[in-house]
């Protein structure tokens, strides 16, 4: 976004609304970080709804 202040208001909005947990994300599928190939390959098939998470313990 090339309006900075739209872009502030944006972020706010997302973060206000996932911290009050009216806006949840779908997870699609979990990775660990060991798993990073797969995750990629996983991404790149574009079989998937929701997000790609990469846990790093």
């Amino acid at each position: 976004m090339k309006d900075a202040e739209a872009l502030k208001e944006a972020k706010e909005y997302i973060f206000k609304h996932l911290v009050d947990g009216t806006l949840k994300p779908k997870i699609g599928k979990v990775f660990a970080l060991d798993q990073i190939v797969e995750a990629h390959r996983f991404m790149d098939s574009n079989d998937h709804i929701g997000k790609i998470v990469v846990k790093i313990e």
